[in-house]
């Protein structure tokens, strides 16, 4: 296949381009993004198009991968998370797809980012409390052969933001 027509989601796998969005697209989403619940019917009402017309945009989506699953938004503090932490990472060279691979395999990681700067990755975690946190980075994290360096934020209060009306 041609490169452009191959696309890595940063999960390692690849798929075709997705196709452009226009406003009824970027619409579904920001309702879905706001209520991942909704039924057909709503969204197909509150961005005015046939049942049939939301249910293959929405396939569309899915198909596409611009719409990459459905989710809760939890509490984590409620459900027995209470301790939240940023770690950032520094790696070896060249080391992203494996340290990622055993990232994403940790007990409460949530959100892991190759990024730039003065270190190379952000992990976000969420653990039951302290200790078990502190366990994570000193047994788990810094046991990573590729792992150079840690760095550990605290997390003392934390909000999720709604998409705003400009967001897709």
């Amino acid at each position: 296949m041609a490169a452009e027509q191959m696309a890595d989601d940063g999960q390692g796998t690849q798929g075709a381009a997705a196709r452009p969005l226009d406003a009824v697209d970027r619409d579904i989403l920001r309702m879905l993004q706001t209520d991942g619940r909704a039924s057909i019917r709503s969204v197909a009402e509150r961005v005015h198009v046939s049942r049939a017309n939301a249910y293959a945009r929405i396939n569309r989506l899915l198909d596409d991968g611009v719409i990459r699953g459905f989710t809760a938004r939890v509490d984590h503090e409620r459900a027995g998370q209470g301790a939240s932490a940023y770690i950032t990472l520094k790696i070896v060279q060249n080391s992203w797809r494996t340290v990622r691979e055993q990232l994403q395999a940790l007990p409460g990681a949530a959100h892991i980012a190759l990024v730039s700067g003065d270190f190379d990755v952000l992990l976000l975690v969420h653990s039951p409390d302290n200790r078990a946190l502190r366990e994570l980075v000193l047994t788990k994290l810094q046991s990573i052969p590729e792992v150079l360096s840690t760095r550990t934020l605290l997390v003392f209060e934390e909000t999720d933001l709604d998409p705003g009306p400009g967001t897709p």
